[in-house]
């Protein structure tokens, strides 16, 4: 072998490497979001209990039942999706029967129903307690004069609503529902792209490889 091609010969195996070992660790982390998503929807589908006393952020995705009635006190958030077309997310001030003060997202309405009258209604509702991270640094201010909110902050919404600072997502709702969909807390919205980062660096590393036999090969027929 030729001193000539031990330098790029020894830079292509370990750069080679390196990239498997990122894509092989990518596979793993891969394999822990898996885990932890089947866990996150293992306590969403969980048999629901009664609404905790002081609820808080590590409750997250908690499966709660609420009996109460809403207060005609609502946010509409911009939503919608490619199944439902664009609509409102409906999120209403709700008293319990034992006389607290939360917030209800009831779910979707479509564009048409968003001027529909929704006086107090008496809801018994099966949901997840959630506090959704949906605001950023380019998501508008609230259109106040609207009625408009453009994602769900739910501190904001609860000092807008006079309301604990807690947002219960309904899945299902029995009583006078006032044509409002619920649409259930998932793990839909949770990325996961791990493979695609594997499938990437492997990728890297094919190049790399490839490059480095055809420099070797380069070198070896200059020298011939």
């Amino acid at each position: 072998m030729r001193r000539s091609i031990i330098p790029p010969l020894i830079f292509g195996l370990v750069g080679t490497a390196i990239l498997l070992s990122l894509g092989f660790w990518q596979l793993r982390r891969m394999e822990w979001k898996e885990a932890m998503l089947a866990e996150i929807q293992s306590g969403i589908d969980a048999a629901p209990q009664a609404l905790p006393a002081d609820p808080d952020p590590s409750m997250k995705y908690m499966p709660v039942l609420v009996s109460g009635e809403t207060t005609g006190q609502e946010i509409l958030v911009l939503s919608g999706s490619k199944e439902r077309g664009g609509g409102y997310n409906v999120i209403s001030a709700f008293e319990t029967d034992d006389g607290r003060r939360i917030l209800l997202d009831r779910g979707f309405i479509d564009q048409d129903q968003r001027r529909e009258d929704r006086p107090p209604a008496a809801l018994r509702v099966r949901g997840n307690l959630h506090w959704p991270q949906e605001k950023g640094s380019a998501t508008p201010e609230p259109d106040l004069a609207a009625g408009i909110w453009f994602a769900r902050d739910v501190p904001a919404m609860a000092g807008m609503l006079g309301t604990e600072p807690v947002l219960v997502v309904a899945a299902a709702a029995e009583g006078e529902t006032q044509g409002v969909v619920p649409i259930p807390v998932s793990i839909e919205g949770v990325p996961n792209s791990h493979l695609s980062y594997a499938v990437q660096w492997f990728l890297f590393a094919a190049t790399c490889a490839g490059m480095t036999l055809w420099f070797i090969w380069r070198i070896r027929r200059r020298t011939y």
